[in-house]
């Protein structure tokens, strides 16, 4: 494939994206800010670098009061979780128990209901991010998982309140995607706050 067809696949791909689930995204987000609920995040390799990215834009970015210092008790901020920033803990589960269960065992210890669990798997088929979907569905948190168009992507659709998903196969393409994807959730959901501030 050549670099121009590459970027005209994604580029069709970004025009054909169905708009409202990513509203539906931000809104799951909003809700969870409001009710002082706390999002997970989770995904393998370049999805899990994107759980990554989510949490620390998320918890950053729609924070109002940075650099106010010790003294002054935090405002109202989005509370957000990276399952696998925890290096130490997701090795200790994967050698003693199995690399299917490093999201599931460590969302038993801490999720409660109304919370919020986003898993991010390419493919649609990563075990240890559908595992983690299904016991936050079983145990009464919202789930929004970001997938593409490979051939076990219709497993994480039942397990997720709100799907985003990249009409793509290609991993890098479906990757590409969804960094758009979340960026664009991410704005309109700081925009959501910056409103309801200047509202206040």
């Amino acid at each position: 494939m050549s670099i121009h067809a590459y970027l005209e696949t994604v580029r069709q791909a970004l025009a054909s994206t169905n708009v409202d689930a990513l509203e539906a995204v931000t809104s799951l987000l909003h809700d969870a800010y409001r009710a002082g609920t706390t999002v997970y995040t989770c995904g393998n390799g370049a999805s899990a670098a994107l759980a990554s990215h989510m949490a620390c834009d998320l918890g950053k970015g729609t924070a109002s009061d940075l650099s106010r210092g010790p003294q002054q008790r935090a405002e109202r901020r989005l509370r957000v979780v990276c399952l696998n920033d925890n290096t130490a803990l997701m090795t200790a589960l994967a050698n003693d128990l199995a690399y299917e269960d490093v999201y599931l065992e460590q969302l038993k210890n801490v999720l409660m209901p109304g919370d919020l669990v986003i898993g991010i798997s390419g493919s649609g088929g990563s075990p240890n991010v559908l595992r983690a979907l299904e016991y936050a569905r079983l145990h009464g948190a919202r789930t929004v998982g970001f997938t593409g168009r490979q051939a076990k992507c219709e497993l994480i659709r039942p397990l997720c309140d709100v799907l985003a998903q990249a009409p793509l196969e290609m991993m890098e393409q479906i990757e590409d995607a969804h960094v758009i994807y979340f960026h664009a959730v991410a704005v309109a959901l700081r925009e959501r706050l910056r409103a309801a501030l200047q509202d206040a």
